[in-house]
């Protein structure tokens, strides 16, 4: 009986001493994979909703792609210390853009890619244009074509752009960022757009959010939707982070405001990347 409860007691301390070692070296993994992580470098590729337009305090020596320490990849490099940052996202930036302008930093040292690219080749802007300056019926049709063109189009260009970040940076982390939806519906907006062009324009963003996750996903990378973090943000909530039309500065229309890049943008991405 005596020998049986020695016997119990050894098993139940080794047991406690597995544990603890096997704790410990857990801990040791999890400390030396962060600092694999900060040993890495980070690029940022992608258009105006990843250079920071709408956030200000831009780069003078960025020219017109009006990069800005206030866009999320430059908030994110700030608190994390990368070994490398390399910010090469442009305004008004097409899938084709991002692969003949922006991968050259790309290396097999990457471990983090951060992209957002899609709307430009989608015609938004020309959307918005339309919406706001034409007839509702005309804002409905030039929706209509975008919409085509981003199920019939866009996941061939996607695949071109994930596909050539994938062969210059094959270790690296990829988290492709969608877009928000611009309007909240039954919001405090008493002129303007009508409800239904609204609804429409969301739709339309719900659309290619979705799109490029698909091929974001067929990838093997991550997507950032930021339409959670974005929502109660919207135009007519009151409290936005978006510009809505801005005639003074018509480039920051419907972008990020510095707010909504480090309040909607830049916690979906830090979640992802981690």
């Amino acid at each position: 009986m005596r020998l049986s409860r020695i016997t119990a007691n050894m098993s139940s301390l080794l047991l406690a001493v597995a544990f603890a070692l096997t704790g410990a070296t857990a801990a040791q993994a999890d400390q030396q994979t962060d600092q694999q992580a900060a040993a890495t470098g980070y690029v940022a590729l992608g258009d105006s909703y990843s250079s920071g337009v709408g956030a200000g305090g831009y780069d003078s020596g960025s020219g017109d792609c009006k990069r800005t320490p206030r866009a999320y990849p430059a908030l994110w490099a700030a608190a994390n210390s990368p070994s490398s940052f390399s910010f090469t996202a442009c305004s008004g930036a097409r899938t084709g853009d991002v692969v003949a302008n922006q991968l050259g930093p790309l290396g097999s040292g990457t471990g983090l890619v951060s992209v957002s690219v899609g709307g430009n080749d989608a015609g938004f802007a020309d959307v918005m244009t339309t919406c706001v300056l034409q007839s509702e019926s005309s804002c409905l049709a030039r929706i209509a074509t975008a919409r085509t063109y981003v199920q019939n189009t866009l996941p061939g260009k996607l695949d071109q752009v994930y596909s050539a970040i994938s062969g210059k940076a094959p270790a690296a982390q990829v988290v492709v960022m969608g877009y928000p939806r611009f309007y909240k519906l039954g919001g405090s907006c008493a002129v303007g757009l009508s409800e239904t062009e609204r609804a429409a324009i969301n739709d339309a963003a719900n659309l290619l959010n979705s799109t490029t996750a698909k091929r974001a996903a067929d990838h093997g990378f991550t997507f950032g939707d930021v339409t959670s973090t974005f929502t109660g943000h919207e135009i007519c909530s009151g409290a936005a982070w978006l510009h809505s039309v801005n005639w003074t500065n018509i480039g920051e229309s419907y972008h990020p405001t510095s707010a909504g890049q480090s309040g909607g943008y830049l916690p979906v991405f830090r979640a992802a990347a981690s």
